[in-house]
């Protein structure tokens, strides 16, 4: 019993540590897709394009190394939830590496056409996402419930600048409709920050209920199994 508890433990420190792994690769996706818009580096956004398999092959050994674990081992109670909320952790971070993605075509689409105004609350809105995926990754090593539902409050502030660009450059595109298309490419890179912040209070939730076995939202509202109260 004790050798099958210590290669269990193995097992799951590994699927832990590709979590890691990814979180790491997910963060530097965001933040050189940031670069790349700021500098209109087209040859770094199309490296980060190519990148992202790296992250699609990483996100199907964490999904086959948990199925395997829960398979062999059987696993109950605070084990299999780790194990259940690793897989959507991994499937998360896999989409917003897609988002971080989605904004180097956008560089590429742009193909180094002048950027319509300075960078200031978009990368705000990066900073802010990896500040978020950095709490959520600690949270999840550590079974922190309290430390992911604090996580998961910071989404407002992606919205809330999120709001901001969109107001902004509404406002452009009003004034002058020659700006149309270069607003258009900033409000879709922005919207792609936003979904960002949306799956990252996914990543907060999984931890919440690896931690608690409650699966509740955390914009307050609880599921359908556990009615308010």
């Amino acid at each position: 019993m004790t050798q099958t508890r210590s290669t269990f433990d193995r097992e799951l420190a590994g699927i832990q540590d590709h979590i890691l792994q990814m979180g790491s690769m997910l963060e530097h996706a965001i933040r050189r897709s940031i670069e790349a818009l700021r500098n209109q580096d087209t040859d770094l956004a199309r490296r980060i394009v190519a990148d992202d398999q790296k992250v699609n092959d990483l996100r199907y050994v964490i999904e086959e190394d948990c199925m395997a674990l829960i398979a062999t081992q059987q696993p109950v109670a605070g084990d299999l939830r780790r194990i259940i909320a690793s897989m959507h952790i991994a499937i998360e971070m896999e989409r917003m590496a897609d988002h971080a993605e989605g904004i180097a075509h956008l560089v590429i689409r742009m193909a180094g056409e002048p950027l319509l105004k300075p960078l200031i609350d978009i990368p705000r809105m990066a900073e802010v996402a990896c500040e978020v995926l950095q709490s959520n990754l600690d949270a999840y090593v550590v079974g922190d419930a309290s430390a992911a539902t604090a996580a998961a409050g910071r989404d407002a502030e992606i919205d809330h600048l999120y709001d901001q660009v969109f107001r902004e450059l509404l406002t452009f595109m009003i004034q002058d409709p020659h700006t149309v298309n270069r607003a258009t490419f900033l409000l879709w890179v922005a919207h792609n920050l936003e979904r960002i912040g949306d799956r990252l209070v996914n990543f907060s939730e999984r931890v919440v209920f690896m931690t608690t076995g409650q699966l509740r939202e955390l914009d307050g509202s609880w599921s359908k199994d556990e009615p308010p109260g």
